[in-house]
């Protein structure tokens, strides 16, 4: 085949590799012309710079499909953590993944890397056979959008804006990156990871990443409008000082900062369905994105690439195949977004002084969060963490859990200053800047 992919960031690139080294001809087109030894921003695409973690499903595809973007990776640092009896996550950096995936792409036979701008798609027939680039055509006998998710990919003029679930997530987050001094070794953990924690009105995290890179990130309810002078960089400092196990690991002593504060918002689950016109397929982003503080997005959009590439292997029509693959999308991504709109809701609740509701369902997060109260919990959970079993395993488990619950059990929070106390730090360091 032809092929046309619009997008060439990690969904493009995994999934335009694969169908080359599956004999087809693939050209991926985007308006970035890719990194350079001089440097390398993304250009719309937001989350680039921010913190990331990247759960098993993405080093397995590169492993199974892309060997070669694999062992890229991993020579730019990036470590494989324990999984067990299988694949673990990837500490990296997005940014390392990126320039590993673009230097394995131009090099990769049958896969050509082309910059321009997708104006909007052909249709031909009924069916889309192409794109306008730059006013120029593109023929191809399949178009892959993976453009991201503010994808505008057009077709006779009218964007797709369709969403079959759609939410804003409640949340807003503000990151730094750092980098260990050498011979200094990370700050707490709490999961391999780095540390996840949740405090009185907001949450906590740090990802380590490649050669000593971490991002430490702040999480806050959008609608607080005090916190969101974290973005300040003397009133981080500050909030990182006053957090225990932040203060430990930005402590200049054994840490310096890489970058400036980043603000992550305007942030939403959404899931989008095929718009199912014969020689089109939609990827990634452009179908379902996700809170990214629990680090799904790019895991979603390899389970989507395998599935994809299963139903080519197995003799699907690439013609019509986004009709079988939006059906698993439906089964196998949508109970992923709908689990997050779940999970945000209750969190910025109990973040506004709620309690849990024990008179509706619980949540995936507060079924799981009680396994440390009740172990029988244990073996509905593995699969939900890993991402290898749907949310609905966990649901057997929900009497256990709300039966820890009703005891007036709730999971600690972290030593820490409450929201009303950061507000009070943010004030006193924003006075202080201001004389």
């Amino acid at each position: 085949m032809q092929v046309l992919v619009v997008g060439s960031g990690p969904a493009g690139l995994m999934v335009g590799a694969a169908l080359a080294t599956r004999g087809h001809s693939v050209v991926s087109v985007d308006r970035d012309p890719g990194p350079t030894p001089q440097g390398w921003r993304r250009r719309g695409v937001m989350q680039f710079d921010h913190a990331h973690n990247f759960r098993p499903q993405v080093g397995q595809l590169l492993a199974d499909e892309w060997p070669a973007a694999y062992d890229g990776w991993q020579e730019r640092g990036a470590i494989e953590m324990d999984g067990g009896s299988g694949r673990g996550g990837m500490l990296s950096r997005r940014s390392t993944l990126e320039r590993a995936l673009w230097a394995a792409a131009r090099r990769q036979p049958g896969l050509e890397l082309r910059t321009g701008h997708v104006d909007h798609l052909l249709l031909e027939d009924g069916r889309v056979c192409g794109a306008s680039v730059d006013g120029q055509r593109a023929v191809a006998d399949l178009v892959v959008d993976a453009s991201g998710r503010s994808s505008r990919v057009a077709v006779a003029g009218t964007s797709r804006s369709d969403a079959r679930l759609d939410g804003d997530c409640g949340l807003a987050y503000i990151d730094r990156c750092y980098q260990l001094h050498p011979g200094s070794d990370p700050g707490p953990q709490n999961t391999p990871l780095g540390f996840i924690g949740e405090f009185d009105g907001y949450q906590c995290l740090v990802f380590l990443h490649e050669r000593g890179h971490f991002s430490v990130v702040l999480v806050r309810p959008t609608a607080d409008a005090a916190l969101a002078l974290l973005r300040v960089e003397a009133v981080f400092e500050a909030a990182c000082a006053a957090i225990p196990v932040l203060a430990a690991w930005t402590d200049p002593a054994r840490a310096v900062p890489t970058s400036g504060v980043m603000v992550g918002g305007a942030l939403r689950n959404v899931y989008r369905s095929q718009v199912l016109l014969p020689g089109l397929v939609t990827v990634g982003d452009a179908v379902a994105t996700t809170t990214p503080t629990r680090g799904r997005g790019v895991a979603m959009a390899c389970m989507q690439i395998a599935a994809l590439l299963r139903l080519l292997d197995d003799g699907a029509d690439p013609v019509t195949v986004a009709a079988p693959f939006d059906s698993w999308c439906e089964q196998n991504i949508v109970p992923w977004v709908a689990d997050h709109v779940a999970i945000d809701g209750g969190m910025v609740q109990r973040w506004q002084g709620h309690d849990i509701d024990l008179a509706s369902p619980l949540t995936s997060n507060l079924i799981a969060e009680a396994l440390p109260v009740e172990p029988r919990i244990g073996p509905y959970s593995g699969g939900y963490f890993a991402m290898t079993e749907l949310p609905e395993t966990l649901r057997p488990a929900e009497p256990l859990a709300r039966a820890v619950y009703e005891t007036g059990w709730r999971p600690p929070l972290e030593e820490g200053p409450s929201r009303d106390e950061l507000v009070g730090i943010i004030e006193r360091t924003t006075a202080v800047a201001a004389t």
